[in-house]
């Protein structure tokens, strides 16, 4: 009996010091494929860490397997998440700020988006965050644009009597005042509506554009050049907490992954939308590049509309909304 005690004693000591020596496993979840950006962001972070040799493993369940996109956030404030790929204005329910990062005409380009995230205005959202247990990782943002069944779709003038798809609330609320009319659906519903005559223009990210095979179904595409409307923030964040129980050496692992993977974000940002342009190009489809004057255009009716419509629903969204527009 005493022997059989000894030996129970040894295996729960042994377990003790496995547990121990085991590695730190972060969940990271993401709503999007394996070939997909964002989840080649999340790998170079994972890879990283995974070469320091610091005891410290991400775990990515991509393809909304572990959550659902727009159900990703309150699991990452809780702890029950400890890591996430989101695009910040799916959370703007819970803070209302974050509809800020999908709101047309905020970001001109990616240039100007690189140096939005470096901000004051990016660090009064990260205060937000921090309320929530919540901290970003990695900043990025992707661009898109519009496309026409029938023409081209640059200035507020195209847009009278028009049945379009927007990306967003504050997209579909500018649009309205162009005045055209609202058909809210998914990106990939886009093709069919059409090819059924239901849309005459929409408005997406350049991935979508190409992945949904939309230049099947158009006659011009305004691709994000110089001058862009549709930018939408999609950073890596991570559990805040999580974060600052990792040992110094694991924090570090994280962070020089995280560099490392910021930079290709906006660089692979830029090429798909190169890529998008080239796409339709070759399949036929007329592009024609938005003006400055056009977006500035834009975005005094994003004034007018959006822009007026998130200050009066949002605490402090006019300080927030004039640290954005302040950066040149």
């Amino acid at each position: 009996m005493k022997t059989n005690l000894l030996s129970a004693a040894a295996a729960a000591a042994l377990l003790v010091l496995g547990t121990a020596a085991s590695a730190t496993e972060l969940r990271l979840s993401h709503q999007w494929s394996n070939n997909d950006v964002r989840h080649k962001v999340a790998q170079i972070v994972a890879d990283e860490a995974a070469a320091a040799n610091v005891d410290l493993e991400i775990k990515i369940f991509g393809g909304k397997s572990l959550f659902k996109p727009r159900e990703q956030y309150n699991p990452l404030s809780r702890g029950q998440l400890d890591m996430t790929v989101l695009p910040l204005s799916y959370a703007g329910g819970q803070q209302p700020a974050y509809n800020l990062t999908l709101m047309p005409g905020l970001v001109k380009n990616h240039d100007h988006a690189a140096r939005l995230v470096k901000s004051p205005f990016m660090a009064e959202l990260e205060k937000k965050m921090a309320e929530d247990d919540v901290m970003v990782l990695v900043h990025g943002y992707l661009a898109g644009g519009f496309a026409g069944k029938d023409g081209c779709i640059t200035s507020i003038d195209d847009m009278p009597g028009k049945q379009t798809r927007a990306a967003g609330k504050a997209f579909e609320q500018m649009l309205a005042g162009a005045g055209a009319s609202i058909a809210s659906m998914a990106s990939s519903e886009i093709y069919n509506a059409m090819q059924t005559g239901v849309l005459d223009a929409a408005n997406t990210s350049s991935s979508s554009f190409v992945s949904y095979r939309i230049y099947e179904q158009v006659a011009c595409y305004t691709p994000p050049g110089d001058f862009a409307l549709w930018f939408m923030y999609q950073p890596l964040l991570v559990n805040k907490s999580t974060f600052e129980a990792l040992t110094p050496e694991q924090q570090a692992a994280l962070r020089a992954g995280a560099e490392k993977a910021q930079a290709f974000y906006l660089e692979e940002a830029k090429k798909e939308d190169a890529e998008s342009r080239r796409v339709f190009s070759e399949a036929g489809v007329e592009i024609d590049d938005m003006t400055a004057e056009e977006f500035e255009a834009w975005r005094e009716l994003a004034a007018r509309t959006s822009y007026k419509a998130f200050v009066e629903e949002t605490p402090d969204g006019q300080m927030l909304l004039d640290l954005a527009l302040a950066v040149e």
